[in-house]
C-alpha cells in the first residue's frame, strides 16, 4: 500500500459508508485494525489498552453503545475485533519499533457527526456509491480521511529508513470534546517526543498546507440541572418553586457575562429542556452549554463565574443546580520546531502549491490534550491541517473530501515524521 494506492481511497470510501458517532465507533475501529494488522505492526493496543477508559466524556448509554456494536457486527466487522473492544471504549493505539531513535506520533479522529448526508447528484458520495448506510449520520468533518492519513502514513514509515519508535493514535469522540483526555493520560503517549496531529480541509483547498494550526479556544461543555419543587400553577402556585424561572434566569446571566481583556472568550447556551405542562410548576429544568477561551487561564476563569451565575439564580428562585462537565478541551500552540520541518516538507512537495507556516482555528480541538501532554514534558508538537476542497462547510450535509488531497497529506506527514527523526535531538 503506497502513498498513492487506491486502496487508500476504497478504505476512506468503506469508512464513509459506515459512520459512527463518539464512543460507539465498533465498525471504524474493526476496520483499522484489520488494515494495521496486514500492513504489520509491533504492537496494537485496541479499546480500554489503549486509553483510560474513566477520563471519557460524552459516553452513551450502554443500549445505545451495545446496539452500534450490533450494527458493526451486521455490517461485516470482524468479530474478534468487536469481541476485543467488548462493547467498552473504542479506538486504538499501533507502534512501530525501528531501533534506537526518538518516538514520533501522529494522532487521528475517527467520529462522525449525527447529521443527514445529502442524496444530491452533485454529492460525490451519493453518486459513487458510498453515500452513508447509517442514515441520521455522516463524516461530515473529514474523520474518514483522517483514519486514511493515519494508516498511509504508518505504512509509509514502515516502508523507509526511519529509525526511531513510531506511533499512531486512533482517536474516539472528538465531536464531543470527549476522547482526547482519556488517550493522553493511556500512558502510550508518556514517551513520545513529538506529536503531529491532522485536520483535513478548514477552509483549506487541496494544494494547500498549514504547517502549524494555532488559535485553539480552550473549551468546557456543560450540563446544568435545576430543581424546584411542583405545585399546581392556578391553585397553589406559591407552594412551587419554579425551576424554569432559575433556568431562564441563568440564560441571561450566562449571556451577560462580563468579557475579560486577556483574550477572547465566547459562551453559548445551545439547549434548553424543562418542563412538563402548562398548569405545572416546572420541578426540574435543564440547559447544556459551552464556555470558552483564548486560553485555558481565560476559560477556567469564564467556567467559575459561569458557575456563580447559575447557583446565583438557582437560588434566587428557590431552587438547587447541579452542573456536570460534558467535555473540555485545552489551548494549545504548534511548537516552531515541527512547524519548520512540516513547512520545509511541504514547500518541496510538487503537489502543495501553497505552503503556510501558520494559520487559526478559531474553534476548539480536544487534539490540544495529547499536544499539551507532550510538551508538558519536554517534547513538542504540532497540528498539521492538509487543504481538501469540499463543496459544503463542515458539519454540513454536503461536505466531503477531495480524495486527491489523500496522497498529499500522506507524503507531507510521513516525511515530516522521516525528518523529525533525523534532524531533532
Amino acid at each position: 500500500m503506497s502513498t498513492n494506492d487506491p486502496d487508500l481511497v476504497a478504505f476512506r470510501r468503506d469508512l464513509h459508508r459506515h459512520p459512527e458517532p463518539a464512543w460507539c465507533e465498533f465498525y471504524t475501529t474493526a476496520r483499522v485494525v484489520d488494515a494495521l494488522e496486514r500492513v504489520g505492526v509491533d504492537a496494537l493496543y485496541v479499546g480500554t489498552d489503549a486509553l483510560d477508559a474513566d477520563l471519557r466524556f460524552g459516553v452513551p448509554a450502554d443500549d445505545e453503545v451495545a446496539a452500534w456494536s450490533e450494527r458493526a457486527l451486521d455490517a461485516g466487522a470482524d468479530p474478534d475485533v468487536i469481541e476485543r473492544l467488548d462493547r467498552g471504549p473504542t479506538g486504538a493505539v499501533a507502534v512501530l519499533e525501528r531501533g534506537p531513535g526518538p518516538t514520533v506520533a501522529l494522532r487521528v479522529d475517527i467520529d462522525a457527526l449525527p447529521i443527514t448526508e445529502s442524496t444530491a447528484e452533485t454529492h460525490a458520495p451519493a453518486v459513487g456509491g458510498f453515500r452513508s448506510r447509517n442514515e441520521g449520520y455522516m463524516h461530515a468533518c473529514g474523520h474518514d480521511a483522517h483514519a486514511t492519513l493515519g494508516l498511509g502514513v504508518l505504512n509509509a514509515v514502515k516502508a523507509s529508513d526511519f529509525t526511531g519508535t513510531f506511533k499512531l493514535f486512533v482517536q474516539p469522540a472528538e465531536e464531543v470534546i470527549g476522547g482526547g483526555k482519556a488517550m493522553a493520560r493511556g500512558g502510550h503517549l508518556d514517551d513520545v517526543d513529538y506529536l503531529f496531529a491532522v485536520h483535513v480541509g478548514l477552509d483549506h483547498p487541496t494544494g494547500e498546507v498549514v504547517a502549524g494550526v494555532d488559535e485553539f479556544l480552550a473549551v468546557e461543555q456543560f450540563e446544568a440541572t435545576f430543581t424546584g419543587r411542583s405545585a399546581h400553577a392556578g391553585a397553589k402556585p406559591e407552594d412551587g418553586r419554579n425551576a424554569v424561572q432559575a433556568m431562564a434566569g441563568a440564560v441571561q446571566a450566562l449571556c451577560g457575562l462580563p468579557r475579560h481583556s486577556g483574550g477572547a472568550t465566547r459562551v453559548n447556551v445551545g439547549t434548553v429542556d424543562a418542563g412538563s405542562a402548562t398548569n405545572v410548576v416546572a420541578e426540574r429544568a435543564v440547559i447544556r452549554g459551552e464556555l470558552r477561551g483564548e486560553t485555558t487561564q481565560l476559560k477556567d476563569h469564564l467556567v467559575e463565574r459561569a458557575r456563580d451565575a447559575m447557583t446565583g439564580a438557582a437560588e434566587t428562585y428557590g431552587c438547587e443546580v447541579a452542573v456536570k462537565t460534558l467535555g473540555e478541551a485545552p489551548s494549545a500552540t504548534s511548537d516552531v520546531a515541527l512547524v519548520d520541518i512540516v513547512e520545509a516538507v511541504s514547500g518541496a512537495d510538487p503537489d502543495v502549491t501553497r505552503p503556510m507556516r501558520r494559520g487559526g482555528l478559531g474553534g476548539s480541538e480536544d487534539a490540544t490534550y495529547l499536544m499539551a501532554h507532550v510538551q508538558e514534558r519536554g517534547g513538542a508538537a504540532t497540528y498539521v491541517c492538509v487543504g481538501t476542497d469540499h463543496p459544503g462547510g463542515h458539519h454540513t450535509p454536503t461536505f466531503d473530501v477531495e480524495e486527491a488531497s489523500i496522497p498529499v497529506g500522506v507524503r507531507v506527514l510521513a516525511e515530516s515524521v522521516l525528518r523529525t527523526a533525523e534532524e531533532l535531538p
